[in-house]
């Protein structure tokens, strides 16, 4: 018996040496010459110095960073409780489909998910567009003047969250409907007996059995959102004054602009212990329950 057990155990640790290797290389030693880098005043073209925690003291201190890190999280809550909200209905729309037809709509909604972020911000800055675009055509009926989304400081920031639910839709949507179906049939069948109703099912079976899932949404959402640049870049490029200015855009300037890069190091892990932070808060209000045996 222990035979067999050492014997897996070294199966087990050879199928997972090619991604422990990879994880090492591109993870784990990137990361620990980025906590170095950030105690130095490095750059690409002089020698560098060595400054402690001042270039920590500098991202700390500096009013955009604290101002970006406010926006990312903003953002991150417009995108994901929506984002949750909509594709939670909408997989169980899905869900009560004929096969085929399902199958058809699961395609379709996941075609956004593949499409770069790049590719989706051109396209809503025509949406978006003052003279010609599709929003303001569509408010035209209604009788509104026409808006510039993108130009106002009221409207930016929902704008550019507008096509990030665009984006994580599909994706959100069908790991719903994946939670969906692991749920047995059998405990609606009970309610059934019982009388209880669509609303009282969904309260008390759909939703505490989905805990798991949403919890997993919630934190790949908000470090995603709190992540995102490519739609505020494209898009905006951080205006209107700096109120689209997410963190890794304020990382990406600092180290496209200044010499030395010790600081924008230095941003990006105390982003990380912030996006750290934002999932322990999570975990602890959400707390994960063991998967249902069907």
């Amino acid at each position: 018996m222990k035979k067999n057990f050492r014997q897996d155990n070294k199966t087990a640790y050879l199928l997972l040496s090619p991604i422990v290797v990879l994880l090492t290389i591109f993870v784990v030693i990137p990361f620990i010459y980025a906590i170095k880098v950030s105690f130095y005043n490095w750059s690409f073209y002089q020698e560098s110095t060595f400054v402690g925690f001042q270039n920590f003291y500098m991202v700390i201190t500096d009013r955009l960073f604290g101002e970006a890190v406010w926006v990312g999280l903003k953002f991150a809550f417009m995108v994901v409780p929506a984002m949750l909200v909509l594709s939670f209905l909408f997989a169980n729309v899905v869900k009560n489909l004929g096969p085929k037809f399902s199958g058809i709509v699961k395609t379709s909604i996941y075609i956004p998910t593949v499409i770069s972020g790049i590719i989706a911000s051109v396209i809503f800055v025509f949406i978006y567009d003052y003279m010609g675009g599709l929003a303001n055509y569509v408010i035209g009926w209604f009788g509104y003047e026409p808006q510039a989304w993108l130009a106002e400081v009221s409207t930016a920031l929902p704008s550019i969250a507008a096509p990030a639910i665009w984006l994580g839709f599909g994706f959100t949507s069908l790991i719903m409907l994946a939670g969906l179906h692991d749920i047995p049939e059998s405990y609606y069948e009970a309610a059934d007996l019982e009388g209880a109703g669509p609303f009282k099912k969904m309260w008390y079976i759909t939703i505490p059995l989905m805990r798991n899932v949403i919890l997993y949404l919630l934190v790949t959402g908000f470090i995603a959102q709190v992540s995102q640049f490519e739609l505020s870049l494209v898009m905006t490029n951080g205006g209107p004054l700096s109120e689209t200015t997410t963190p890794n855009l304020y990382i990406l300037n600092h180290f496209r602009n200044d010499v030395m890069v010790g600081n924008s190091i230095a941003a990006s892990l105390l982003l990380f212990i912030v996006l750290g932070s934002i999932s322990a808060i999570i975990f602890r209000v959400l707390n994960s329950e063991k998967a249902v045996d069907g």
